[in-house]
């Protein structure tokens, strides 16, 4: 894993650091978003709020994680997949918000259909949030 965490890193001209490489990891063992606290409180580590709310600022810009905003106006925040890079994430697929649990996960599989808008219109960003009850919760 650290190997893993280090090449993503470097791949993206970025200092190995202690709270980088263990926020990295975190994202790494989730299948699920994280918000702000939920990093906090699986770091396990003292990391204080600035230099976590840091890393992941840097993490957004160098098209690492991106960002899910949820019903409460909050944010969540999921790896990206390989062909996102700075300053240009390409996550067009679904999340989906458990109602139950409150899981947030990225449905990789489930594409965000191309709206056409009309003329001088421009898309810069579309996003897709489905509520219900996942798969745990059932």
């Amino acid at each position: 894993m650290d190997n893993g965490i280090a090449a993503i890193l470097k791949k993206n001209q970025l200092s190995i650091t202690e709270s980088r490489r263990k926020i990295l990891e975190l994202f790494l063992l989730q299948d699920t978003a994280l918000a702000h606290h939920d990093i906090e409180e699986k770091a396990q580590e003292k990391f204080d709020r600035v230099t976590v709310y840091r890393t992941l600022q840097t993490f957004l810009e160098k098209g690492i994680i991106h960002t899910i905003p949820t019903p409460d106006n909050s944010i969540k925040y999921a790896l990206c997949k390989d062909n996102c890079e700075q300053g240009h994430h390409h996550d067009d697929h679904v999340h989906f918000i458990c109602t139950r649990c409150g899981i947030t996960t990225c449905l990789e599989e489930v594409h965000v259909p191309e709206i056409i808008l009309p003329q001088g219109y421009k898309t810069v960003q579309t996003e897709v949030i489905v509520s219900g009850i996942c798969k745990s919760c059932s």
